[in-house]
């Protein structure tokens, strides 16, 4: 296994973004808190390092603090937003706090440099600090400024120190993978050596390693991150995993006889359908907070598994396909709460079950690389994201037989529109909303109060930002009139132009 690029991470919302870029341009890394970053560097050896940013400011009381580690270790290293502060603050530079604020697309002014190497001089880059370098420390040169920043880049080629303010890792940020790579080859002189392959290498051995001679079961979705997660386990311990299909009635049309049919024809597991409708409806009856809602499935998931691992003698371990995003949402490392995934934040706190996650680590792109690898079938790997807790998140309040039929119906006009338009190439995600909300209408010379449904299409490479879909008028305007004509029950549709942030993809 290559030696890491080791991100020291601070408390950022996008440390693992970091890591996927660095993943991207071909070497191995990994996220250590700044509390461990003097035994990580000791115990992995790593090649380089990557300070994150963070929400502190380093002239606050118990801001986080720069782990002499770092600069004893004489390690290449790039600080970021936040770890630009911290080099600059204890190797003598000037910090201020308050009296510049950038937020936002940026253009920034750089200068000949190893982190700038092959890019155009002007570039736009994404600010978010508070604090500002104002005084580079001594032997660093200022290699990059703003209109109002005089030190938004800077650097040490002699100690092999860099450090930029904005957010290379975010794709808002011009050439910013370009930034990091010109970082790891010419700053720190390294060469790439990383692959998909490896990733999937490295999870085989994690899963062998904790399940030992144990018993499995996944719990099979028939989406992409549940599908690969059965795939790496099974390469690892082959028929010791049971694969466990829960149809709780929150999928859209015609899906779970599609997922029985792909998984014991087009890729067999061992399979075992539940079905379970009756029970997560009554279970869901009367809840309208989508946390709850939440919540209320993570613990059903949990009781039907439990009685499914019953069927099946010597199981100890459950497998999910729990991604990064999930994690960082559900308030997992130092990341706020935003919503709680079913799988992560939804689960109960005695599950009975040893959790194996082995894409929690990963973005859905990644995932979907490593499905195409494993050989998962393209349909399947290419499936757009469908939320674990199904169509209960997409009901906006209390989630009924009757309402569920709506959403069903509209979703499926939703997807057969877009899926047979050019439209489809540019989106991650697409589908229809219950609102929760009534409007007035005129059907038929009659008034109406009905149901107003929402049209969500959103473009995302990871699903951690996404921005709407700039669909054509036309192909909007047939899916709403198809929806008020062919779904009773729906009288007007509107469409969700909210990018991610400051809303999220779903809308519960």
């Amino acid at each position: 296994m290559s030696r890491p690029v080791l991100i020291i991470d601070f408390g950022a919302q996008y440390a693992q973004l970091i890591a996927r870029r660095v993943r991207e341009i071909g070497f191995y890394s990994e996220i250590v808190p700044c509390e461990r970053a003097a035994e990580a560097i000791a115990a992995r050896r790593p090649q380089a390092l990557i300070l994150t940013g963070g929400p502190d400011s380093v002239t606050a009381e118990g801001a986080k603090a720069l782990p002499p580690a770092v600069l004893s270790s004489g390690l290449p290293t790039l600080g970021i937003c936040y770890g630009m502060h911290l080099l600059a603050h204890a190797l003598g530079g000037e910090v201020t706090s308050g009296q510049v604020r950038e937020y936002g697309r940026t253009d920034l002014s750089s200068e000949p440099s190893a982190l700038f190497t092959g890019l155009p001089r002007y570039l736009t880059v994404w600010m978010s600090h508070g604090d500002t370098v104002m005084r580079p420390p001594a032997g660093f040169k200022a290699v990059g400024r703003t209109r109002t920043v005089p030190v938004a880049a800077m650097e040490d080629r002699e100690r092999r120190l860099f450090a930029v303010q904005f957010h290379p890792e975010v794709a808002h940020t011009d050439r910013g993978a370009d930034m990091l790579r010109n970082f790891l080859v010419i700053g720190a002189g390294l060469t790439p050596d990383w692959t998909m392959g490896d990733a999937i290498a490295l999870a085989v051995e994690r899963v062998k390693e904790e399940v030992g001679s144990g018993r499995a079961i996944v719990a099979l979705s028939g989406g992409v991150d549940s599908a690969v997660a059965a795939a790496l386990v099974h390469r690892a311990i082959g028929g010791r995993l049971q694969a466990v299909f829960v149809d709780h009635g929150l999928l859209r049309q015609g899906e779970a006889d599609l997922v029985e049919a792909g998984f014991t024809r087009d890729y067999p597991l061992p399979f075992l359908r539940v079905n379970a409708e009756e029970r997560f409806l009554a279970g869901l009856a009367g809840v309208s907070d989508p946390e709850e809602k939440r919540r209320r499935i993570g613990a059903m998931f949990i009781d039907v598994f439990k009685e499914a691992a019953e069927r099946l003698p010597g199981v100890e371990f459950l497998v999910q396909g729990t991604l990064y995003p999930d994690v960082i949402e559900s308030g997992g490392g130092q990341a706020a709460v935003i919503k709680s995934h079913h799988n992560v934040g939804g689960l109960p706190a005695e599950i009975g079950f040893r959790l194996i996650e082995p894409l929690r680590d990963l973005f859905k792109d990644e995932v979907r690389q490593i499905g195409r690898e494993l050989g998962l079938p393209e349909r399947l790997v290419d499936r757009q994201p469908f939320p674990g807790p199904g169509l209960a998140v997409r009901v906006v309040g209390e989630v009924s037989p009757e309402r569920l039929a709506l959403a069903r119906a509209a979703d499926a006009i939703v997807t057969e529109e877009i899926e047979r338009s050019e439209a489809r190439r540019d989106l991650w995600q697409y589908f229809a909303v219950l609102t929760g909300a009534r409007s007035v209408g005129v059907m038929g010379d009659g008034r109406t109060y009905l149901e107003v449904v929402a049209i969500r299409a959103v473009g995302s490479a990871d699903g951690m930002t996404a921005d709407w879909g700039r669909l054509p008028a036309p192909l909007l305007e047939r899916m709403a009139n198809r929806i008020v004509t062919e779904v009773a029950g729906v009288g007007r549709v509107v469409y969700d132009i909210t990018s991610k942030p400051p809303g999220t993809i779903e809308w519960e």
